[in-house]
């Protein structure tokens, strides 16, 4: 007896056999990103074709174009793991903050958690790799910051937002002042690393220095100055 169901993306009907096949490739999808970041990583994009792919993850071809389609929608498919991995590393919603820290320590905690992954996540590996792809292939750098640093300068001008209007901060452009911030802390923690300095950085402050100098000149900017009776 055969049992029949519609597939909701208008693919027509799949028998319970088509099904199982299906959850078959779905199950193969961690093991083809995992092999598509390492060869990614290794060959850069054009270094890397859905054979390769298939090969590495020990899966056919076809199973691999049944998933994504193509070369392209498999590199979108692992820049967004690369980046929920951060998100799953580095809870940077408003409501995981102290709900009576100053705007210092507000900071200072996101800052810590959005470095938190430098190091664990090949971010320096990718940051690099989606530099020299995106100079013939401009869609890379476009998708690396729609899924990637977007979001994390989004959440944080919406902190910034908050706490300008609780008076810990005073400012007129969030989002000015939350790139800001990120070139405050990412000029001395990361670029150096990217731009592969080598032996400079051992010049270079640690990370928690680097963490307090941009917060203490973010908060001179944009503190709430202290009126003095005289």
């Amino acid at each position: 007896m055969y049992y029949i169901v519609q597939y909701k993306r208008g693919e027509g009907c799949l028998s319970q056999m088509d099904r199982k096949h299906r959850k078959s490739e779905n199950g193969s999808t961690p093991a083809i990103i995992k092999a598509a970041r390492q060869l990614f990583l290794k060959k850069g994009y054009d270094g890397v074709n859905l054979d390769t792919i298939a090969k590495k993850a020990s899966v056919s071809r076809q199973t691999l174009y049944n998933i994504f389609g193509s070369k392209e929608a498999i590199f979108k498919a692992v820049l967004n793991d690369h980046w929920s991995s951060i998100a799953g590393h580095s809870d940077l919603e408003a409501e995981t903050f102290p709900p009576k820290a100053s705007a210092a320590e507000v900071l200072r905690i996101f800052a810590d958690r959005a470095l938190a992954f430098v190091d664990n996540l090949e971010q320096v590996d990718f940051t690099r790799l989606v530099i020299a792809e995106s100079r013939h292939a401009a869609w890379i750098g476009h998708e690396f910051y729609k899924v990637g640093k977007g979001p994390l300068l989004a959440s944080l001008t919406s902190e910034i937002m908050r706490l300008d209007v609780q008076g810990l901060l005073t400012c007129n452009n969030p989002s000015l002042a939350a790139h800001q911030f990120f070139g405050l802390l990412l000029e001395m923690t990361f670029w150096p690393y990217v731009m592969s300095i080598g032996a400079a950085t051992r010049e270079l402050p640690d990370r928690e220095e680097a963490v307090d100098g941009a917060v203490l000149m973010f908060t001179a900017r944009y503190g709430v100055k202290v009126k003095r009776d005289i």
